[in-house]
């Protein structure tokens, strides 16, 4: 996978139903909900390496204490970061005193019954510690309290805030996470008036009136007050002062939410392998959140799932199962596994069907799942050739025979090594190019030179700016007789809008291949149709707006833009033939039958925020490189 790609963020939540001491009995410390979440955080580190966040609830707590706790930090360190400054709330406890739940209960910070945590990849380009997650909304009455954090991108923050402004609110900052928490925070405000208003008419006065309003808050009203009008892709989880706990995922089922529950707990995480480790679960044991549902845990620990919106459609992300899930979950092994499987025949192809003298290897190390899907491919395709030479035979054969024909095999090797990572303080260009080119290593004498193909898999192509500094240099010093390199998924073609930093189309190398073509072809009259077709399709109301930048891929193949790639990024000097060879969208949906959402590949956004942001991008690209010729 390329570098500089911001992935999608990780939520994890634990709500404990038993009071401490349960778990101070049972498990031998009340910090289990604490540890817990700390290894969910952990098992999902791959999904946010900017930050990190979590912050807890105790229920019940007396007027005058603390009940609502926060801890954030930046950078790749940032969970043992968190943990440790909670840990150090209980240094210098005696044994006894640190193993008394009923005095941590009281006493001391994150010793509470709902824990929340967030890793962070920023998608907007903002950074600092004041867009580390959880955020928090703060209030002197219990229910008004609200803390959440999320996995999202939302498409429409400008129709949202002109919504708060209309309203008379003034959001202190412009971003999607500042004006969901306004927002959800104005709603539950109504919430708790509204309950507010019905004590009053019953005649309760003072306490009386705050417990109606704890036992009565109905987070289903506020999450879909709140959530109707959001455009994108996102999975929600949060919390109340007064201990309503929910989790909410988008509509359309981009982004993934899982979930377990016992009569100990309920747990949410972004991904299910995550609580299968955790917990020691088996997969049948963990649910899916479906789309447009919540999961909702009361003050008292009951726990319903609601529709709070209406489903709209079936888009599950697919570059989540290729990329950004870990794949350790058992079906997207077997997914990643298919996916190389299905290019034996396009890799046969490109080596002259010269299979005893090609090798095998991978760039790591998310493409190793579909490596050996790839060598699986390989082994089947070989066995069929050698049941056809002993058949072709026509006798029985003689030792000699089946040795020969037997030691046919595939010739696999560990060609690429990741090296080292590059430190931010190197900021000269030429120097950082230099040392961009030495991010991998090859294991030398492993290619018979000017003989062997090298065939090596990668999960995608985004950029290409990998291959260009150092994968194609390095592998160069090889001699292979040729180079083919080979992505588990097509073509990325469009930018992501739900939640991945890839916002602009300039950024992916397959745009700037076809964009040449175009220019070759003396095409130019695609490029103003298209930026034309784009301005006028904003002119229209967003629900009938569609994807008018599919138009410039029309006039070529998927091989006339591989094979400019392929001259755009070959570095100076190299002469090794290289060919590039990537998943078809058919092989897509066929390894991959439950994820539909394909936007990156074929344009096909699922909410009307996608179609008008990718023609707003190709409008800023014109304008930007064209306007002024």
């Amino acid at each position: 996978m390329e570098k500089n790609i911001h992935e999608d963020c990780g939520v994890a939540m634990i709500r404990l139903l038993k009071p401490l001491e349960y778990y101070q009995r049972k498990y031998g410390t009340w910090m289990y909900g604490l540890n817990k979440l700390y290894l969910m955080m952990e098992k999902q580190h791959n999904r946010g390496q900017e930050g990190a966040g979590m912050a807890c609830l105790k229920l019940d707590s007396e007027p005058g204490n603390e009940y609502m706790f926060r801890e954030r930090a930046e950078g790749k360190d940032a969970i043992t970061e968190i943990f440790g400054a909670v840990n150090k709330n209980y240094q210098g406890l005696s044994p006894e005193l640190l193993s008394d739940a009923e005095y941590a209960k009281k006493e001391l910070p994150f010793a509470g019954e709902i824990y929340i945590g967030h890793l962070r990849y920023s998608t907007t380009g903002k950074s600092g510690l004041s867009y580390v997650h959880p955020f928090l909304r703060r209030n002197n009455w219990k229910a008004k309290n609200l803390c959440y954090c999320g996995n999202f991108n939302m498409t429409n923050v400008d129709e949202i805030f002109e919504k708060l402004t209309a309203q008379g609110q003034c959001p202190r900052i412009y971003s999607d996470t500042y004006i969901l928490l306004e927002l959800m925070g104005h709603r539950l405000d109504r919430e708790v008036e509204r309950n507010f208003i019905a004590a009053k008419a019953m005649e309760m006065e003072g306490c009386e009136i705050t417990k109606y309003i704890e036992d009565h808050v109905k987070m289903s009203n506020v999450l879909k007050q709140t959530m109707t009008d959001f455009d994108g892709g996102y999975v929600i989880t949060g919390m109340t002062g007064s201990g309503e706990a929910f989790t909410l995922r988008d509509p359309w089922g981009i982004r993934p939410a899982f979930y377990y529950k016992n009569d100990e707990m309920v747990v949410v995480a972004s991904e299910r392998p995550v609580l299968q480790t955790t917990f020691d679960l088996e997969v049948e044991d963990v649910q899916e959140l479906q789309p447009g549902q919540a999961i909702l845990i009361k003050k008292d620990g009951t726990c319903t799932l609601k529709q709070i919106l209406e489903q709209r459609g079936d888009n599950a992300c697919s570059f989540e199962r290729i990329y950004f899930s870990r794949g350790s979950d058992s079906d997207i092994y077997k997914e990643r596994k298919q996916l190389g499987e299905q290019l034996t025949m396009p890799i046969l192809k490109a080596v002259n069907n010269d299979a005893a003298h090609t090798v095998f290897s991978y760039i790591p190390n998310t493409a190793e799942v579909a490596y050996y899907g790839m060598l699986n491919g390989f082994k089947k395709y070989l066995n069929a050739e050698k049941i056809q030479k002993i058949a072709s035979l026509g006798h029985t054969p003689t030792h000699e025979e089946l040795e020969s024909i037997l030691n046919d095999f595939v010739r696999s090797e560990k060609i690429a090594w990741k090296d080292i990572k590059l430190r931010t303080f190197i900021t000269e260009g030429n120097s950082r190019n230099d040392l961009a080119s030495h991010v991998y290593d090859i294991t030398y004498g492993s290619v018979v030179p000017y003989e062997d193909n090298l065939v090596i898999i990668d999960d995608s192509i985004v950029r290409g700016t990998t291959l260009k500094e150092s994968i194609l240099r390095i592998l160069d010093r090889l001699h292979p007789k040729k180079i083919v390199v080979v992505s588990s998924a097509p073509q990325i073609r469009y930018p992501d809008y739900y939640g991945i930093d890839m916002p602009r189309l300039e950024e992916f190398c397959v745009f700037s291949a076809t964009m040449e073509l175009i220019r070759e072809n003396n095409l130019q009259e695609v490029i103003e149709q298209t930026y034309q077709a784009c301005k006028e399709e904003l002119k229209k109301p967003k629900a009938e707006i569609e994807n008018k930048v599919r138009a410039i891929y029309k006039p070529f193949t998927v091989e006339q833009i591989n094979e400019k790639i392929v001259g755009m990024l070959r570095p100076e000097g190299m002469t090794t033939p290289v060919e590039l060879v990537f998943q078809s969208i058919e092989g897509l949906h066929e390894a991959i039958p439950d994820h539909k959402g394909d936007w990156y590949f074929t344009g096909k956004y699922p909410t009307p925020g996608g179609n008008k942001l990718v023609n707003q991008a190709f409008i800023n690209y014109f304008e930007k490189v064209y306007k002024n010729e």
